[in-house]
């Protein structure tokens, strides 16, 4: 009797820890390897996601006449890099006018005429305009003056409305390069979404070295994803 109920006992501590074996097996079992999520989390970026329709535009300003290291110019710098841009992307285009001669000045005369604008915090006038509500991308091109924006260039980014729209920046220097103007368009642009990537063409480049200035755009167009 005392045999029989031995080996009773035996086989019920036998069960117990068999069933108890199963259960832990079972809640550590990794899922195979193709059923996993191994994809990292997308790092923070302040860089906008390209719109995937939608048409696109370029504005910019742009001046001819007698230019730092070029001589006396019948294009403008930034003109010639919006154009490439425009055919590069199938944009349409824009230029920002001054409804005066007030920029036909020797390149001496200008500086300072640029400084003291920068100085009054002047807002020129410009002619025309164009209706930007039909654009999802902006790509607003300008020269350096004085290590910031022409004063004209502000009064249009004050007089129309970005809201929603994915803006990218060139310009063209004569060595400052782009002079941290990306964070300047977006304080004046909250409702836009501001590229930190800047296209910054020196002048000299976009007059007398066509190819490599068109060799920098499409890069910077690959770059953002244009």
């Amino acid at each position: 009797m005392k045999k029989i109920l031995s080996v009773i006992l035996m086989l019920s501590l036998i069960f117990a820890l068999t069933a108890c074996g199963e259960t832990g097996s079972e809640s550590n079992t990794a899922a195979p390897e193709s059923a996993r999520d191994t994809s990292a989390p997308a790092a923070g970026t302040s860089e906008p996601t390209p719109s995937s329709g939608g048409k696109s535009i370029v504005i910019y300003f742009s001046r001819a006449g007698e230019q730092y290291g070029v001589g006396t110019i019948e294009k403008g710098n930034t003109e010639i890099i919006a154009e490439m841009i425009a055919e590069k992307t199938g944009s349409d285009i824009f230029e920002i006018e001054p409804t005066d001669d007030r920029y036909d000045l020797s390149y001496n005369d200008l500086t300072d005429y640029a400084k003291q604008e920068q100085n009054d915090n002047a807002r020129p006038e410009y002619k025309g305009g164009t209706d930007l509500s039909a654009y999802d991308t902006v790509y607003l091109g300008y020269p350096i003056w004085w290590g910031d924006l022409p004063m004209i260039v502000y009064t249009f980014l004050e007089s129309n409305d970005f809201s929603g729209k994915t803006v990218y920046a060139f310009c063209t220097h004569a060595g400052s390069g782009n002079s941290g103007t990306a964070g300047k368009i977006e304080k004046i642009l909250p409702q836009a979404s501001v590229s930190d990537s800047i296209l910054a063409i020196a002048g000299t480049t976009a007059q007398n070295d066509r190819d490599r200035a068109r060799a920098e755009t499409e890069d910077w167009l690959n770059e953002i994803g244009r």
